[in-house]
């Protein structure tokens, strides 16, 4: 799916959390938004998912734009919280099978698939338990199976590096957002880490007080700022968005 924002911008009251923010997001890419708190990284994956609507400018999906009432096209993303919405009430199992009926992906083979998702994470003696009972690592777990399983164009994970998933879960994290990738899908997660932006995604997107501050693979944002080829991406990322070491 390629994703476009064109002249966006969001205020919550008198907070512009995004200001006339345009990009363009390419099938394939996994991208990583960085930046401080209150940057702007949250309401702009809630942007993308649906969620909310700009105040101004327009969102398009492979050129068309995006209507929050399509749940057509809300069905090709996925959004995973840093907190994810479960079900309280209902078990492990039952949060992935009305998960999987809302995407319409509950067809043939898809339990196998969920049944090898639960066993990658560890989450198979748990099906029959109240997700209400979960830690948070856990529940991320399940959220995360869901949206695997669902296997939507777009994955949007608001901080997936810091949920609380041990580090099983994170290898399988890794690896099925890497595989989705290759499938043509694209991911954008957020992170205040600039060691988690580096290491994994295929680009950057830096983000500071609603506003673009730099888009491109490390090596470019280097070039960009000046910087030599292995220069500390701690340090110019810093400069970038406006923070203080």
């Amino acid at each position: 799916m390629r994703i476009e924002l064109c002249g966006v911008t969001k205020r919550y009251g008198s907070t512009t959390a995004l200001s006339r923010v345009s990009l363009t997001f390419e099938p394939g890419q996994i991208v990583a938004v960085l930046g401080p708190n209150g940057a702007g990284k949250t309401t702009l994956l809630r942007l993308l998912a649906g969620i909310a609507g700009p105040d101004h400018g327009e969102v398009r999906f492979d050129g068309v734009p995006f209507d929050r009432n399509d749940f057509g096209m809300r069905r090709r993303i996925g959004f995973l919280p840093d907190f994810p919405a479960l079900f309280p009430e209902e078990t492990v199992l039952r949060n992935l099978a009305i998960n999987l009926r809302v995407y319409e992906a509950d067809g043939p083979g898809q339990e196998s698939r969920v049944l090898d998702l639960l066993e990658g994470l560890d989450l198979l003696p748990l099906i029959d338990m109240p997700t209400e009972t979960l830690s948070r690592g856990q529940a991320y777990k399940v959220a995360l199976t869901g949206l695997v399983a669902a296997a939507p164009e777009l994955w949007l994970l608001d901080e997936p590096l810091a949920s609380g998933m041990d580090p099983q879960g994170l290898s399988v994290l890794r690896h099925e957002v890497r595989a989705a990738a290759a499938r043509g899908s694209t991911i954008l997660y957020s992170t205040q880490l600039v060691e988690l932006a580096e290491d994994f995604a295929d680009r950057v997107l830096v983000i500071a007080e609603g506003a673009i501050r730099a888009f491109g693979t490390p090596s470019e944002l280097r070039t960009a700022a000046g910087a030599p080829e292995g220069a500390d991406l701690a340090t110019l990322f810093s400069q970038l968005d406006g923070s203080r070491q």
